[in-house]
């Protein structure tokens, strides 16, 4: 998994598009937008990093989410082991390293390594806490963990737990897979595997069934852009084995990320679907078109939910 940074300085824009229904800080189901139909809705939530523009210490995160109305997330790594106390990361960058920055990569894997194996639980136990308090559950963390020692596994699940999550998510491969399955078996504790658009409708079917923690953390939008197919079939498929899906909207033929309704990926069908079968897997907004000129982060997701509550209408 590509490290994500979570930098900007842009402001909370006041107000979003609609009013929230707020829901008990204990409920298990999340967002539910039909509470008055026999239905549970549809479990709508978000992941952290559709807020890397703006802010993003975990503390942000909450409260963004909490104006927005979502009571669960996919939070990842990153802002939950900087509350925690970690050291922190060098910058993320693409392409080559210089050899001083190598360097620097190498002696901060030896004091995240060294941290991870010795930190408590106590700051992720308070992190949980103002979470709940605030009506969140962490549904969902999110650690690379193919990228970890045998001792980081472990200490990822045990985050996890401590956190209440249902599972961990990281991105896909044949590898990771195999070495996590075992880990996921033994935590009983899903492991949701998210993909780019280099997958098809049989990706995930080894993995799935060497080992039955193995699970999909699907996106819906990489999926449409890879395949050119819906993946409606797919997430009937494995219904019973998706941790979580990823909403965007994509084109076709690995086209670019584009606001919700005007890209090839069928959302409202997904969502229509997810409401007809009562799926109760998260549904987790991933911002990642363009913020449109005076906007921002908050206010597109907002957009967004507001998408899912007229595709349920």
């Amino acid at each position: 998994m590509k490290r994500r940074t979570f930098l900007g300085n842009a402001g909370l824009a006041a107000g979003v598009l609609w009013l929230p229904l707020r829901f008990p800080r204990n409920s298990r189901f999340g967002f539910l937008l039909h509470p008055f139909s026999k239905s549970p809705g549809v479990r709508l939530g978000a992941i952290s990093y559709s807020f890397r523009s703006m802010p993003s210490k975990a503390e942000d995160i909450l409260h963004y989410l909490v104006k927005l109305g979502l009571n669960t997330v996919e939070l990842m790594g990153g802002p939950i082991e900087e509350y925690a106390g970690a050291p922190p990361a060098p910058a993320w960058k693409q392409g080559d390293l210089t050899e001083a920055e190598k360097a620097e990569r190498a002696t901060y894997n030896k004091e995240i390594r060294k941290w991870r194996t010795s930190v408590t639980m106590d700051k992720f136990k308070e992190l949980r806490k103002k979470y709940n308090g605030q009506g969140v559950d962490v549904d969902i963390v999110k650690f690379g963990m193919d990228r970890m020692t045998p001792e980081e596994i472990e200490y990822s699940f045990n985050v996890a737990h401590v956190m209440g999550a249902r599972g961990i998510t990281l991105e896909r491969s044949d590898d990771a897979l195999r070495l996590l399955g075992p880990y996921a078996d033994k935590h009983k504790m899903m492991v949701g595997y998210h993909n780019h658009t280099e997958v098809n409708f049989n990706s995930w079917d080894a993995g799935l069934a060497a080992h039955p923690y193995n699970a999909m953390n699907l996106d819906v939008g990489h999926y449409v852009a890879g395949t050119n197919e819906s993946p409606i079939p797919l997430i009937k498929k494995y219904s019973d084995r998706i941790l979580n899906l990823h909403l965007k909207d994509r084109m076709k033929n690995k086209g670019d990320n584009v606001e919700w309704g005007k890209g090839d990926t069928p959302l409202r069908e997904i969502l229509q679907l997810m409401k007809k079968e009562k799926y109760t897997f998260m549904a987790a907004i991933e911002l990642e078109y363009p913020i449109p000129e005076g906007s921002n982060a908050v206010t597109e997701v907002g957009k967004c939910i507001a998408f899912c509550k007229e595709a349920l209408a």
